[in-house]
């Protein structure tokens, strides 16, 4: 089964029925054809503007490679403790 694909339009013309014309979710949710929980998570994306959006995306994008980078530095730092250990007992 595969699920309905909404345009980001169409998403953005939803959250306005309710935030700008205020009109309620599951009104507006039954109209269109979608579930509330989905219109939900939009008015949630949506209802910032777009500079809002686009500057979240980049700080979670941005948060993405830190935690990646973070966990490769880790890694490193672990082995070479593993090796520090070994070759210290080596040379006992």
């Amino acid at each position: 089964m595969s699920r309905q694909r909404y345009t980001e339009e169409f998403k953005i013309q939803a959250v306005k029925q309710v935030t700008e014309r205020g009109h309620p979710v599951s009104e507006v949710a039954a109209r269109l054809g979608v579930s509330g929980y989905s219109l939900y998570q939009w008015m949630k994306r949506y209802a910032k503007p777009a500079e809002q959006r686009q500057q979240d995306a980049d700080l979670q994008a941005e948060n993405r490679r830190l935690k990646a980078e973070l966990k490769r530095v880790s890694e490193e730092r672990d082995i070479l403790k593993k090796a520090t250990a070994y070759f210290a007992r080596e040379s006992d």
